[in-house]
Order: structure tokens, then C-alpha cells, then sequence
């Protein structure tokens, strides 16, 4: 599907006068977390669209001159955009990681194209200007690729191991998934996209401060540096085997002014929808009655 800024690949489930709901996968993953969800939640009456994120799969730049931005607003435009393309006016949308960021963004700066939002992590929207903050130790270790990108060794390692560090990720963040390295074997050919590398590197040198903003999307920075509230319909999902950062269901609920739902995903990583399909499924279905 063509918009103005990518020709963006998907996966598609359910009739087309379905009720809309786009999801949207994180990094270093892909369209297969989502690959028993889908088919769950069109039975439920769903039109449902898994797109490739940018950097990703098929999905690919329309132009060799744009900036191969990973920042967190590009990823939200990339929703609305898509949306646009779509002919969607209003969709459930949810996500985990990158994609749950940009579910979340859209969530909150355009809240008449959201009917309900999933989200895992709660409030995923980068606070940019507390990025110079350090952390706990145990979390500064936990972002160790995050600091690894930011040299140029990083951007080389990324480039010449993207399998084998990607790979390592999905291991430390979810330990408890006994599926992890056959799901990664099948989900690898999407982390070989030429953008792929250009894009992850820009996004985890922009929340530090060390990339500029592509200017397209500046102002939208501006806008998410106030921290704005999300007004629609949301389920949070609090995974509590997540090896990068555990959640609990009522975090960040001060930032949710409609509708909240906080649920614990017991024994659960970092890519819930592939992990346990049932408790996304059912978090999205309990949201498609606010579209009708």
C-alpha cells in the first residue's frame, strides 16, 4: 500500500466491511507475531492489518531522499498514513515495543482515529527530555544494545550480525518462550531489509540525543514533549517475564484519562501477541464493540 512516504507491506485477515483494527509489531520482530491473532480476532468480525514497520520485510522507502528516521513520531505518521491509504477513518489499533508506541502516539495526538487502543507496557511514549537521566544500574544493563548503537562498532555490529544480535535479544526478552528460536529462524529474513540498520540506528541515537529530528516530524516532537494524556478505550497488558523491562497493569494509569483496563500476563515476555495469542486476542475483541 502506497503512502507518501513508504510503499508499506501487510498481512490482511477477515472481510473488507470488517471491523478495522491495525496492529503493529516492535524490534527486532516482525507481521508473525501476530500471525495467530490475526485469524482470532476476524472471526470476532474483525478487518484486521499487520503491517511491516519501516526498516522492515518488504516495506520499503518511495524515495531515496528521505531521512531513514526511526524516531517514535515517524512511526505514528507511518500509522496515520496508512490508515489514510487504507480509507480507515477510525480503527482499534494496538501494538508492543516500536508498534506499541505508535499506537500509543496515535492514541493520544489523534484520538478521533482511534476507537480503542492495546497496549503493552502502558504509556510507551519516550519522555525525550528525561533520556539524559540515568537509570538503575540494572536497567542501564538491560539497555546494553541501546548504548552498543550509539558507536560506530554498534552501527558495524548491527550490519554484520544483525541475526545473531537480534537473535540474543529475543532470547534475554523472553526467557520463558520455548518457541523463541524457531519463531526467530522464521522472522529473520525480515531484519534484511537495506533500510533496516539506518533505521534502528536513528532511532536509539535520536531518544539520546545524538541524531537529528527528520524536520517532517519536528513538530510533532514538540507536541509529544507535553506528555499528552490518552482519552480512548485502553487495555494495558503488563507481561511479568518480560527480560527487558517488567510492567505492572496499573503503571503509568495516570496517563490514561478514558476507559482503562490494566491486565497481568503471567509467565510472558516481551512479544506477548506471539507468546500467549489468546490474552492479545482478547484484549483487541473486547475493544471492537466501541467501532460499531
Amino acid at each position: 500500500m502506497s503512502t507518501p512516504v513508504l510503499d508499506i507491506a501487510y498481512h490482511a485477515w477477515g472481510p473488507g466491511d470488517g471491523t478495522p483494527v491495525v496492529l503493529l509489531h516492535g524490534f527486532p520482530y516482525d507481521v508473525r507475531s501476530y500471525r495467530e491473532v490475526g485469524p482470532y480476532v476476524a472471526a470476532a468480525g474483525g478487518r484486521v492489518v499487520v503491517p511491516y514497520l519501516r526498516g522492515f520485510g518488504p516495506t520499503r522507502f518511495r524515495s531515496a531522499a528521505t531521512p531513514r528516521s526511526g524516531q517514535q513520531a515517524a512511526l505514528a505518521h507511518d500509522l496515520v498514513d496508512l490508515l489514510d491509504a487504507l480509507g480507515i477513518e477510525r480503527a482499534v489499533v494496538g501494538g508492543y515495543d516500536w508498534g506499541g508506541r505508535a499506537a500509543c502516539i496515535v492514541a493520544a495526538l489523534y484520538p478521533e482515529r482511534v476507537a480503542g487502543l492495546v497496549t503493552v507496557g502502558g504509556y510507551n511514549v519516550q519522555d525525550l527530555a528525561a533520556a539524559e537521566q540515568p537509570e538503575p544500574p540494572a536497567r542501564e544493563k538491560a539497555k546494553w544494545y541501546q548504548h552498543y548503537l550509539q558507536t560506530e562498532l554498534g552501527r558495524r555490529g548491527l550490519d554484520q550480525h544483525r541475526e545473531a544480535l537480534c537473535h540474543l535479544l529475543w532470547r534475554d526478552w523472553s526467557p520463558t518462550w520455548a518457541q523463541a528460536d524457531t519463531e526467530f529462524a522464521r522472522s529473520a529474513p525480515s531484519l534484511h531489509n537495506p533500510d533496516f540498520v539506518d533505521v534502528v540506528v536513528h532511532s536509539y541515537r535520536h531518544r539520546f540525543g545524538a541524531a537529528p529530528d527528520d524536520p517532517a516530524y519536528a513538530a510533532t516532537e514538540r507536541r509529544l514533549a507535553t506528555r499528552p494524556r490518552i482519552d480512548v478505550p485502553t487495555v494495558s497488558l503488563a507481561p511479568d517475564a518480560d527480560g527487558f523491562v517488567t510492567n505492572r497493569p496499573d503503571d503509568d494509569r495516570e496517563q490514561f484519562a478514558g476507559p482503562f483496563r490494566g491486565l497481568a500476563l503471567a509467565g510472558v515476555g516481551h512479544n506477548p501477541p506471539q507468546e500467549q495469542p489468546h490474552s492479545f486476542t482478547a484484549a483487541v475483541v473486547s475493544l471492537l464493540a466501541a467501532v460499531r
